[in-house]
């Protein structure tokens, strides 16, 4: 018997052939196959001796070709992102967040020599001050670090320092607490306690073995009233500390102008051991620190603030609906 046939032609009642391979005599062999039920011929392309498509696919097909578009495109990307990502950083460091680096011992122990601190930039922008308590970062105000050493960094990290990916390279910075602003009275007698507008302060911050006030050296006893627009400073090493107390002499006589405050320490970064955020001590909130003018200020300044809050969600609801 012959060979039994398991299809017919189009026309003759059967069906089309489907899948059908080439033998080692068909002419046609290697140059097109029937693919799916429609019987439409694909293309095979060849595949030259390298192994590459002569169809310009790739070896392995069409993804394989999309992948490396991919990976070009990628590394093209890549400055773009590269300065994207540096110009944010110029952006945080300018006016969010900065990385400063602890170079001496004046603020023990709350602070160690060689912690990284980040210090809030943003706040200020909106008219904030500093308040009593706070751990800020200041210019110096008129030559308090005369004298002092000061590092020589090199290019590199001068540069990283200005985008913000390095602690500040600026040395004519320092970093002290508030115990007075705008109209207190500050006073020290004896070894202590320090007091503010005539409350004691129980500062638990102050270095072991230390009294919260110096009674043997020159500036160690004082009683000032601090000037609106300005700032009392004092480290928690209180027996090695220059701060607003040596620096009476200077155009400030001693207070820090506003102006000058840079931002808030928040936290401490590195190392990480030591991460941990700068709260203010409960000692500051003691009722009747106030003096009646930073109260009545308070209540001329919190209406508008308040109605600020409230238009600006209702001006976008208003908005949405428009």
């Amino acid at each position: 018997m012959g060979d039994v046939a398991v299809g017919a032609r189009s026309g003759q009642g059967g069906e089309e052939p489907r899948g059908r391979s080439a033998g080692p005599g068909d002419p046609d062999a290697g140059h097109a196959a029937f693919s799916g039920d429609d019987g439409h011929a694909v293309e095979d392309g060849g595949v030259n001796e390298d192994g590459t498509r002569t169809d310009g696919q790739g070896p392995d097909g069409p993804e394989h070709g999309r992948q490396k578009k991919q990976q070009r495109s990628f590394w093209k990307e890549l400055p773009i992102l590269i300065g994207i990502a540096l110009v944010l950083a110029l952006l945080i460091k300018t006016f969010l967040v900065q990385a400063f680096s602890i170079p001496s011992d004046s603020m023990q122990d709350t602070l160690q020599r060689g912690d990284r601190v980040l210090v809030d930039k943003l706040t200020p922008w909106f008219g904030s001050e500093p308040e009593r308590g706070e751990v800020v970062v200041f210019h110096d105000p008129d030559n308090w670090l005369a004298g002092e050493p000061t590092p020589d960094p090199n290019a590199l990290q001068k540069a990283l320092s200005f985008i913000g990916l390095m602690p500040s390279a600026e040395e004519k910075d320092l970093i002290k607490r508030v115990v007075g602003v705008g109209g207190d009275t500050v006073e020290c007698k004896g070894t202590g306690p320090l007091k503010v507008n005539g409350k004691a302060l129980d500062e638990p911050y102050v270095y072991p073995g230390n009294t919260p006030c110096s009674q043997d050296d020159q500036g160690g006893q004082f009683k000032v009233k601090v000037p609106e627009g300005h700032i009392w400073v004092m480290g928690d090493h209180r027996q090695n500390s220059r701060d607003s107390r040596y620096n009476t002499a200077d155009k400030n006589q001693g207070f820090v102008p506003v102006d000058k405050v840079v931002g808030r320490a928040v936290v401490i970064a590195w190392p990480i051991n030591r991460w941990t955020n700068l709260p203010v001590p409960d000692t500051f909130d003691q009722p009747g620190l106030n003096t009646q003018a930073q109260d009545a200020a308070a209540l001329t300044v919190a209406p508008p603030v308040l109605a600020l809050a409230g238009a600006v969600p209702f001006a976008l609801w208003r908005r949405r609906r428009a």
